[in-house]
């Protein structure tokens, strides 16, 4: 696999910048919340750590000016941030599994008799990295895997064609990607003859970013219109979807960016496999199934809005519905690629057993 060199956070220890996908210097928990909630950083992993990274500044700050409050104190303010955070994006289940853990985490040191405010920032500080540090061995893994499965899947095939929706590389992650993982695997093999991938209406990141990234990866990509990938479908010999994903639910239904479930619909119809690549900090094992997913609206600006000129492009009065992501139904996907493998076993009602997936290989 090459190796992946475009970078959207940069972190050393005390220093947080991250991509405008604008560089942004020292985030405090503030601004972290603006660059999520505004989409300067997107990706349900890139959310999640750069919350997690943004206190562990901080909490850095805080330490290096000798900070004598109590463990308490220090946990109270740390804990406080933590629901500030997860109010930026409602649907993207990694942060909310971050800030769940670390609030866990302060709780039980807490319970430690020598515990101290400086221990709780240190905690932070290490829990915030070790965070960075697993999305990129998982990133690593799902590349790994996904790439693998879909070569035994068609038998040593040497000129795959796979088509993509919004941006799931390594400016949504730490490093590699999820799906697009999969993409710059595939070609690492010399078996990728083509790569898709949407502009992804209204926000384009494939456009933006996906474009960009397999273009500076040279990987042979084409980019084609949302509304065109049916057509690309029945005209062109597509082998598979890869998709990333915000949330996936304990039968396998998944948020992802608006337009994927029309995409897994077209795949099903030309009789495509549709997989679904992501960490295992994105499944939500506490949500039954998709319907019971917060699907985040966005604002109409960004349809109505021409983004270079800042001018009104739609007429007065006209109704805006905007949501930032739909639901693929588990019927329509063939695979979840995860870090620790791929589920593609499905139950009577043709769904996935995810939580006995999770159970069997999780050590």
């Amino acid at each position: 696999m090459s190796t992946a060199t475009l970078e959207a956070i940069k972190y050393v220890r005390g220093d947080l910048k991250i991509l405008d996908q604008l560089l942004i210097p020292v985030l405090t928990s503030e601004d972290a919340f603006k660059a999520i909630a505004e989409m300067k950083v997107r990706g349900a992993p890139a959310i999640a750590i750069v919350a997690a990274l943004c206190l562990a500044v901080e909490a850095n700050e805080m330490l290096k000016k000798g900070e004598n409050a109590s463990a308490e104190e220090i946990a109270k303010l740390f804990s406080e941030k933590l629901d500030y955070l997860s109010l930026s994006r409602p649907t993207a289940v990694n942060l909310f599994i971050m800030v769940d853990d670390f609030k866990k985490k302060i709780k039980a040191a807490l319970e430690n008799t020598n515990c101290n405010g400086s221990f709780i920032l240190q905690l932070i500080i290490d829990e915030a990295e070790n965070l960075m540090n697993e999305d990129i061995e998982e990133n690593h893994k799902i590349s790994h895997f996904g790439a693998d499965h879909i070569l035994d899947l068609y038998s040593g095939d040497k000129e795959l064609r796979v088509l993509t929706h919004c941006n799931t590389g390594a400016l949504a992650t730490m490093k590699y990607g999820t799906a697009l993982g999969v993409i710059r695997a595939l070609h690492g093999h010399n078996v990728l003859t083509h790569a898709y991938c949407t502009e992804t209406r209204p926000y384009n990141q494939g456009a933006r970013l996906t474009a960009f990234e397999l273009v500076y990866e040279k990987i042979p990509a084409t980019l084609i219109v949302d509304s065109a990938v049916s057509y690309l479908m029945s005209t062109k010999k597509i082998h598979c979807v890869v998709v990333g994903a915000d949330r996936v639910c304990n039968n396998g239904d998944t948020a992802n960016k608006v337009g994927t479930y029309q995409i897994a619909i077209a795949a099903k119809f030309h009789n495509i496999p549709f997989f679904v690549a992501a960490p295992s900090k994105s499944i939500d094992l506490n949500t039954s199934d998709g319907s019971k997913i917060k699907i985040e609206q966005r604002h109409e600006n960004e349809i109505t809005m021409n983004s270079h000129s800042n001018k009104r492009i739609v007429v007065d009065g006209v109704g805006v519905w905007n949501p930032g992501f739909d639901v693929t139904p588990a019927t329509l996907i063939t695979g979840i690629i995860t870090e620790l493998g791929v589920i593609s076993t499905k139950n009577e009602n043709n769904e996935f057993d995810v939580q006995h997936f999770l159970t069997s290989n999780k050590n």
